[in-house]
């Protein structure tokens, strides 16, 4: 469950800004704040399952985006990268860090 919130989370500040107004307060709320359905449900006046709907609709638009643009996929390799250059700069393995530097230079 844990995975999965970290990941909804990166998801969300990468594309929030395709979301609507109402798609990313719910979001925000759920995921940030961690408003229980309930609560989200009595602040919009609407009923839990209708928020219920909006969020679950809202990840799988976020996942498609991923899936279509892999801006988070990107940024994990990026940071992979960087953690194994700096390990290779601990241990003075230099010509490995040209590779690692090559990598993430051509990193689409």
């Amino acid at each position: 469950m844990l995975e999965k919130t970290t990941r909804i989370n990166y998801l969300f500040d990468f594309y929030q800004q395709l979301l609507t107004d109402k798609q990313r307060k719910y979001m925000e709320l759920y995921y940030l704040e961690d408003y229980s359905l309930g609560e989200i449900s009595e602040t919009y006046h609407v009923s839990r399952q209708a928020v219920y709907d909006n969020i679950k609709r809202t990840e799988a638009m976020l996942e498609e985006y991923e899936s279509q643009l892999g801006l988070y996929e990107r940024f994990e390799k990026r940071n992979e990268l960087i953690q194994e250059m700096k390990e290779k700069l601990d241990t003075q393995e230099y010509d490995d860090l040209k590779t690692l530097l090559d990598q993430l230079e051509n990193l689409e």
